[in-house]
């Protein structure tokens, strides 16, 4: 905020200073610095001329913009799944790394009462419950 009002304030006093230069010429009827205004002149005709011609193509600059832009939103987020693929497999490699189920092995099971049911669900064992009754 500060630079453009640096640079306005700037530009107002160029301004002003031209205007006061064309009056101080006027009065004492000489010319600052001929050739360098010949030059400068010609460079502005050049540049508006170049304007001139070149409005056709700044007309198709909007639509390129926009596929250029759609084309890179498309590449970018192709990019950003494939790093979410990345760090997804890296995720879960990690947390099989120093899951205690790395390995896993069953084991039996140490409670009576797990035995117990795991005898009764492969029918392997009297039923629950069940009291020798002799």
């Amino acid at each position: 905020m500060i630079v453009a009002i640096v640079i306005f304030f700037l530009s107002l006093l160029g301004i002003v200073g031209l205007f006061g230069l064309k009056h101080w010429e006027e009065q004492k009827q000489r010319v600052v610095a001929q050739d360098m205004r010949v030059r400068a002149d010609e460079r502005a005709l050049e540049f508006k001329t170049w304007l001139e011609n070149s409005r056709g193509e700044f007309k198709k600059l909007p639509p390129a913009l926009l596929r250029l832009s759609r084309i890179a939103i498309h590449e970018a987020a192709l990019g950003a799944a494939a790093s979410a693929r990345f760090i997804e497999r890296q995720a879960h490699r990690l947390a099989d790394m120093v899951s205690h189920k790395h390995h896993f092995e069953r084991r039996e099971p140490r409670s009576d009462f797990l035995k117990q049911m795991t005898d009764h669900k492969n029918g392997n064992g009297a039923g629950l419950g069940e009291k020798d009754n002799i």
